[in-house]
C-alpha cells in the first residue's frame, strides 16, 4: 500500500533536499508548499500570504491522500513545525486509512546558519526560484514558532551536517 510521508524541519534545514533525495527510491510523487505558493503568486509576502499558505496546504493534504489512495507513495515537503500539525496529519491521514510517516530532517546549528545564508545569497541573485528572502524579522518569528520534535514523535531522523 503507498504511503504519505510529510517532512518536519525548521525553514531552510534541508527538506526539499531530502524530498528529492528519496522521491526516487520510494517511485513517490513530492508535493510542496513552497513550490505550490510560488507557482501561484511569487510567494508574495502581503498580509494574504499565511492564508494563502493555510488553503494551499489543505488542498496539498487532501491530494496527497488521494494519491495515496490511488497507489502512489507521496512525499509532503511541508514542515509540520508544531506538536499540534504533527499530530493533526497523523490523525488526517489516520482516518482517510493511509500510512503516514513523519521524517524529522535535522539540522545542526552552523549548517543551518550556512543554508540560510546561501539561500539568500540565491535569492539576492535572481537565482532563489521558489526561495523567498530571510531577514532577521523573519527569521526571529519563525524561530518562535518551531518546537522540536520530542523522541519518538517522529518516524525516521535524517541528520544534516555539511559543516
Amino acid at each position: 500500500m503507498a504511503k504519505v510521508i510529510v517532512t518536519c524541519g525548521k525553514i531552510c534545514s534541508g527538506k526539499s533536499c531530502y524530498s528529492a533525495k528519496i522521491k526516487d527510491s520510494l517511485n513517490a510523487v513530492v508535493l510542496s508548499t513552497d513550490e505550490a505558493t510560488y507557482d501561484l503568486i511569487n510567494n508574495e509576502q502581503g498580509d494574504f500570504y499565511n492564508v494563502f499558505v493555510e488553503r494551499v496546504n489543505k488542498y496539498l493534504v487532501k491530494k496527497a491522500a488521494q494519491i495515496a489512495k490511488a497507489g502512489a507513495n507521496v512525499i509532503f515537503d511541508r514542515g509540520l513545525w508544531t506538536k499540534t500539525e504533527r499530530r493533526e496529519m497523523r490523525e488526517y491521514f489516520a482516518s482517510e486509512g493511509v500510512a503516514c510517516e513523519i521524517h524529522y530532517v535535522c539540522v545542526d546549528d552552523e549548517t543551518w546558519r550556512k543554508n540560510i545564508s546561501e539561500r539568500n545569497q540565491r535569492v539576492l541573485s535572481g537565482n532563489g526560484g521558489s526561495d523567498f528572502y530571510l531577514d532577521d524579522g523573519l527569521m526571529n518569528k519563525l524561530k518562535t514558532l518551531w518546537e522540536e520534535p520530542e523522541p519518538g514523535e517522529a518516524d525516521f531522523v535524517y541528520k544534516v551536517n555539511r559543516a
